[in-house]
């Protein structure tokens, strides 16, 4: 527990396929433990797949990871009943609680059922690295867009809401995510935020974005916003310059898209490297159509 500040890491990754183990924390998981900045002992973070259904063999790859990276690694399940006698112990004592992918609806009704959305609020107070990828990175926010209902994408406005705006994952993976994301920001059923590329996050201190950062060249992060009359602007980032929206016919001009180019972590963080200030690139502005 020792981040400088509530600190939130949202992404679309986690693990990575690996030489000679089958499964390595990948860089964005690192990053996870370098913003903790622990020092003098093994990291300690704690998975929690509930968004899966809490599949041992997701965490058999896990502890594969964790022991390759040097980490002292657990995990929290619900299913068949929660693991773990003194939850709020646990996790108050981990330096990273990492959340994985799957059903954002089912992982919201399990964590409000047994408390665990208050005591990671707690967690997050007191200094421990709440982060995680797709539903994982979804669920820090006020809300995104999510394939919890079913086979098409749908908005879920009831995010737990430490951070605001709205996320987009897999955003360059998934075509049906773009345009059902903008039509939930459009319509005002989602408030403005950010949609993510495979491989890229997003870095809050406290409720502000500090920096952008991706585990891969090319990769990009989108600010997703409202458009208002032509000509209007739209913030790229909270520590960004404005760039013109596109001068599109209002009736056209529903939403706005700003693309951000992230910081590229190094191949292997080092759990020393403290996160620097946001130094993104606001490469385009246009509206979809």
């Amino acid at each position: 527990m020792t981040a400088i500040a509530p600190t939130i890491l949202a992404t679309c990754g986690g693990l990575v396929a690996g030489d000679w183990t089958d499964s390595l924390y990948g860089p964005l998981l690192h990053h996870a433990i370098e913003l903790a900045q622990v020092v003098g002992r093994a990291p300690r973070v704690t998975h929690i797949n509930t968004a899966g259904g809490d599949q041992r063999h997701v965490e058999g790859a896990e502890l594969e990871a964790a022991r390759a990276a040097g980490v002292d690694a657990s995990h929290v399940r619900f299913f068949p009943h929660p693991n773990i006698p003194d939850l709020r112990a646990h996790v108050l004592s981990q330096d990273v609680v990492w959340v994985s992918g799957g059903s954002l609806l089912n992982l919201l009704a399990v964590w409000r059922a047994h408390g665990l959305d208050e005591i990671l609020t707690e967690a997050w107070q007191r200094g421990v690295v709440l982060a995680g990828g797709s539903a994982g990175g979804l669920v820090w926010h006020e809300g995104g867009t999510t394939a919890s209902r079913g086979p098409g994408i749908s908005a879920l406005a009831d995010g737990l809401g430490l951070v605001p705006g709205s996320l987009a994952v897999h955003y360059d993976s998934d075509s049906r995510r773009r345009p059902a994301h903008q039509a939930a920001v459009a319509s005002g059923e989602l408030p403005e935020g950010y949609a993510l590329e495979e491989g890229t996050g997003l870095v809050y201190r406290g409720t502000t974005l500090v920096d952008v950062v991706s585990e891969r060249e090319g990769a990009a992060v989108w600010r997703v916003a409202r458009s208002g009359d032509a000509g209007s602007t739209v913030p790229a980032s909270p520590s960004a310059s404005t760039a013109p929206a596109s001068s599109a016919p209002p009736a056209a001009a529903a939403v706005t898209e700003t693309r951000i180019t992230p910081r590229v972590l190094p191949a292997v963080a080092s759990t020393t490297t403290t996160t620097t200030p946001i130094t993104t690139t606001i490469e385009e502005a246009r509206t979809p159509r």
